[in-house]
């Protein structure tokens, strides 16, 4: 087959998906194709993963306190506002995953390359990327409510990393940490329980069903992913250290 026929029926076949989406985003930030989003994450992950440590490799770590600081409680903001403002909630969520993305540009500035693990950077890769399907084909609806509840969830988690950066001075708020992975693990049992029942109605006309499929997914791996996580942390006794210094912290989960 030639190039040139290759080209066009690529385009072909992208026309005719793309003309099913909501025309109400199409002006949006991030949402006009699949293709920038594709290119930052891109980005992301070799920085992350690659080109970020080969950075720091011969230099001291940033302590980048004042600035965690700020970022962990902005989430908090940003997080309590989208669980209130359901225009543009659907986005607002989307656009949030890129926010997040500095929690492992964080990690790597700081050298804590250890925790640049499999669960966080799966995690804060395909959530954006295959959410911008949900927003620009159907958003709103069904994919609101496991946005909502790891919304909720995110503003507790970001509280107590931001309580985190600022310093030894707060270790002694910082006994919940076990209950927050707890938490975590609740929200992925509820949004798997939510999108599961579903599939029990008959007369459930969802628009774009591989959406559902798509979410439930999502419950399912990350609750696996977070028992481990848990096993390891708490079962198996590798747990979190107990003292911070400088304002840093470790085993962030996301």
């Amino acid at each position: 087959m030639a190039f040139s026929d290759l080209t066009s029926r690529t385009v072909y076949f992208y026309d005719n998906w793309i003309k099913d989406a909501d025309p109400r985003v199409e002006d949006w930030l991030l949402m006009s194709s699949p293709l920038p989003q594709s290119i930052i994450l891109g980005l992301y992950v070799y920085f992350v993963m690659s080109l970020g440590p080969r950075l720091m490799e011969n230099r001291k770590p940033f302590e980048l306190k004042k600035a965690m600081i700020t970022y962990n409680f902005l989430i908090v903001l940003f997080s309590v506002y989208m669980c209130y403002e359901m225009v543009h909630t659907c986005w607002l969520y989307y656009f949030s995953k890129f926010i997040e993305l500095l929690d492992t540009i964080f990690f790597v500035l700081r050298k804590k390359n250890s925790q640049v693990t499999f669960l966080h950077v799966f995690h804060h890769t395909i959530m954006p990327w295959t959410w911008w399907f949900g927003v620009k084909f159907a958003p709103g609806g069904l994919g609101t409510f496991h946005a909502f509840v790891n919304t909720a969830v995110h503003v507790v988690m970001y509280t107590y990393y931001g309580l985190c950066a600022m310093g030894p001075a707060y270790q002694k708020y910082l006994w919940w940490k076990k209950h927050l992975t707890s938490l975590q693990l609740i929200q992925f049992v509820i949004v798997t329980i939510h999108m599961g029942h579903i599939f029990l109605m008959e007369d459930c006309k969802y628009q774009y069903p591989v959406f559902m499929y798509i979410i439930m997914s999502y419950g399912c791996i990350f609750l696996l992913l977070f028992l481990h996580f848990w096993y390891c942390a708490y079962t198996k006794g590798q747990r979190p250290p107990k003292t911070i210094k400088n304002g840093n912290y470790k085993n962030k989960q996301y």
